[in-house]
Order: C-alpha cells, then sequence, then structure tokens
C-alpha cells in the first residue's frame, strides 16, 4: 500500500513539473461576475462546486466550498499556472480567525477567478 500511495504522489509531481508558465487573473467581485455564471454558482452554492465559464476572449473559473456553519471564512489561491495541455487552479479555504466577529448565519464562501482564454481543460487541485 505504501508503495501505492508514493507512486500516487510521484504522477502528482510529475505533472506539476509541466507547468509553463504562471498565469495571471483577477478575482472577480460578485457585481462584475457575467450573469449566466452568477446564476449557476447561487444554484449551486449549497454544495462545493468546480465551473468553468467561457467568453469571446476571457476564462472564469468559479470554486466554491459549499455552505459553512458561519461566516469569517476566505479562500487563498495557492497556485495557478498553465501546461501544455490544461489551467490548474489550486484554492483553499481558509477558517475564521478566533478573534474575528463571525456571523451567526451560515455562508456560502465562493471564489472567481478571471484569465485570458486558453482553450485548455481546466484541472482544480
Amino acid at each position: 500500500m505504501m508503495l501505492f500511495l508514493l507512486g500516487t504522489c510521484a504522477c502528482v509531481q510529475e505533472e506539476k513539473t509541466d507547468k509553463v508558465a504562471d498565469l495571471e487573473y483577477t478575482i472577480v467581485e460578485k457585481e462584475d461576475i457575467p450573469e449566466e455564471l452568477l446564476a449557476t454558482i447561487e444554484e449551486k452554492q449549497a454544495a462545493e462546486f468546480k465551473v468553468t465559464y467561457e467568453t469571446e476572449n476571457a476564462l472564469y473559473i468559479a470554486r466554491g466550498y459549499g455552505e459553512q456553519e458561519t461566516g469569517g471564512y476566505s479562500i487563498a489561491v495557492k497556485d495557478f499556472y498553465l501546461t501544455k495541455n490544461a489551467v490548474y487552479c489550486y484554492t483553499e479555504l481558509l477558517g475564521p480567525g478566533k478573534i474575528e466577529n463571525k456571523a451567526k448565519s451560515p455562508s456560502f464562501p465562493y471564489i472567481v477567478l478571471k484569465t485570458v482564454k486558453q482553450n485548455k481543460n481546466v484541472i482544480f487541485e
């Protein structure tokens, strides 16, 4: 079993070395998200989701983490890059700090990134 895990890790590491370039992106505010994408996000926000949306020359990548018990969450973009075959997007949900005043009602944290259209598959990590 340990050999299997080591083999899996080696494969993942090998893919990461195929990085062609880091991609530039902007984090899109809710009011700037295209209407069709926003409707999809609102429909799917109760559960985790991974969605892409393309316009003529832009690629939007949306990653949601589903319903959380409280507010105060944020999402960090850990890596965002291009390989020969795909766009890789690695994000991480960060919990609310201990000192923060957490909203008592549930929240639905998500992030939308905008980049130049690549005509490649998007891989979420």
